[in-house]
Parts: C-alpha cells; sequence; structure tokens
C-alpha cells in the first residue's frame, strides 16, 4: 500500500501535476542540503517530501507564471 495515500495528498493541492511538481521541487531542494551518500539514507528525498504536503506543512501557491 502506498502512504501517504493519494487522496490525502490532494486534499493538499488542487491537482496531481501539482502535486509531482511540489514534490519535486521539494525533493531537490532537500537533496541540496543533504551531504549523505544516497545509499545511507533510509527514507528517499521524494518519500520526504510527500510526506511535508500529507502533513500539511508546504503551502502550494498557484501563480500564473507557474508553481511557487
Amino acid at each position: 500500500m502506498i502512504y501517504p495515500p493519494l487522496d490525502e495528498l490532494l486534499k493538499h493541492v488542487d491537482s496531481r501535476y501539482t502535486l509531482v511538481t511540489v514534490a519535486a521541487k521539494l525533493a531537490r531542494k532537500i537533496l541540496e542540503e543533504d551531504n549523505t551518500i544516497d545509499n545511507e539514507r533510509a527514507i528517499k528525498a521524494v518519500s520526504i517530501a510527500l510526506h511535508d504536503v500529507a502533513d500539511g506543512n508546504i503551502k502550494v501557491e498557484r501563480m500564473k507564471a507557474g508553481i511557487k
């Protein structure tokens, strides 16, 4: 089973496209800030990003030029 569930994630964003974009941007930011080797990390950056979205820690703001 996928956790967090997709329906829970979609409560915090307006579409699946927005969810993918936000998760990718946040995962890149997490990887830039993290200095450990990928094999040493137990939880991957995308999983951390999706958990942050599900917990409501990330505020998604849609702009005309894109997502911020």
